[in-house]
């Protein structure tokens, strides 16, 4: 007679292999994949404790384990990432979004506080966090959101529809060959920020599954803060808003630099953890 698994011997089994393997949270790995599972919450994972797995179920569980043995990131696993209280489609054409992330989302909608039917212009959408993020918070506001990643794009539909933003159009657009062709209320955008030679020194689970294209700009980790930069003046309204996502160490000052050299001053606002992540300009 096959074993029967209960929730129970599931994490006390995958508690031990996951430590084994070196994982930090070995108890948080296993009741990630289970809440995922079982489309419900930590609580209920332990207040179902003697309930059984059927087949299917431990057949997928088996192969979620397998992958996130090899670093592959759980958010990719479970096609499921939380962002800003809602969830996101998430799979390998589009980076994880990140809770640093939301600093923008947060700074964004205070701009935007006396700014009656903004509209809005996004570079890079990817998973479309940032933008259908806004448009829900902002019912009002007119979302442009560029990618030039196509499949990205369809990620960012899916969650368009599924999250039931109305307000969102997106489209496939190289902005280092394109421009907006209006000026908007808010330049939104979380780039490419890593160098290339820096690529390396990542960590498994980002260098060998996240998109390259949305890691680095392939050169120095500056090359689309200068593209902005030198077309603040046309695709920013005045009194309008570029708030922009920025890498740690001395990233922030340095960007800086570039937009003081196109004469803007800037304003640099910490994340959760206290570094300086978003920048902003405010055009006047």
């Amino acid at each position: 007679m096959p074993k029967i698994w209960r929730i129970i011997d599931i994490i006390q089994w995958a508690e031990i292999y996951f430590k084994e393997k070196k994982f930090e949270n070995p108890r948080s790995e296993i009741e990630w994949l289970l809440c995922s599972l079982l489309d419900c919450n930590r609580i209920d994972i332990y207040l179902r404790f003697e309930e059984p797995l059927i087949k299917d179920q431990l057949e997928v569980l088996h192969k979620w384990i397998i992958r996130r043995v090899k670093q592959e990131p759980l958010q990719y696993i479970t096609n499921k990432c939380n962002f800003y209280g809602r969830d996101f489609t998430v799979n390998s054409s589009v980076l994880i979004p990140r809770p640093e992330t939301e600093r923008l989302i947060e700074i964004a909608l205070d701009k935007l506080k006396k700014i009656d039917k903004p509209k809005i212009f996004e570079v890079g959408v990817g998973s479309g966090c940032i933008a259908i993020t806004l448009g829900l918070e902002r019912p009002d506001a007119e979302i442009h959101a560029i990618d030039i990643s196509q499949k990205a794009l369809i990620v960012a539909s899916q969650n368009k529809t599924k999250l039931k933003a109305k307000n969102i159009n997106l489209s496939k657009m190289d902005i280092f060959e394109s421009s907006p062709e209006i000026a908007f209320d808010l330049f939104i955008s979380n780039p490419p920020y890593i160098g290339k030679d820096e690529i390396a020194g990542l960590e498994r689970n980002v260098k060998d599954y996240e998109p390259i294209i949305a890691l680095t700009d392939n050169q120095d980790g500056y090359k689309f803060y200068k593209k902005f930069a030198e077309t603040t003046s046309k695709s920013v309204k005045i009194g309008g808003y570029m708030i922009l996502e920025v890498g740690i160490n001395n990233h922030p000052k340095e960007v800086s630099r570039i937009f003081s050299q196109h004469g803007y001053f800037t304003t640099l606002k910490k994340d959760y953890n206290g570094d300086d992540r978003v920048l902003i300009v405010k055009v006047q």
